[in-house]
């Protein structure tokens, strides 16, 4: 006669009905922003993690997709009426949804110089 000894360990993992891990989704912002500081592929990554790769891309895509949404600039209308040779150069500022500022006298310069940075 053989005798098996057999051993539970709970993790305290959530699982499906079929044993994958199910993962929170601060968990899974947790792993896309630790595998963007790690410098490995995502492939890489996803295996040291021990992730299905295609599982893992799915989170990369969707975090990208709620980076590109919450990041959309907003623009105003700005209307310039003519400046007269007499008055001093009046300089206009563009502060840039990345901060970056951009000063000049010219309202249509300005607004070339903004088309050609986007």
């Amino acid at each position: 006669m053989v005798t098996t000894t057999t051993e539970l360990v709970e993790t305290g993992e959530k699982r499906d009905r079929r044993g994958r891990r199910i993962s929170s989704v601060e968990q899974r912002a947790q792993a896309v922003l630790a595998w963007r500081e790690s410098g490995l592929t995502m492939a890489a990554f996803a295996r040291r993690e021990g992730v299905e790769y295609s599982t893992f891309a799915g989170w990369v895509l969707k975090a990208g997709r709620k980076r590109a949404v919450t990041k959309r600039p907003r623009f105003a209308e700005l209307r310039v009426g003519p400046m007269q040779a007499s008055a001093p150069a009046t300089m206009m500022e563009v502060r840039l949804a990345d901060g970056t500022l951009v000063r000049g006298a010219s309202a249509c310069e300005l607004a070339a110089l903004v088309k050609a940075l986007r």
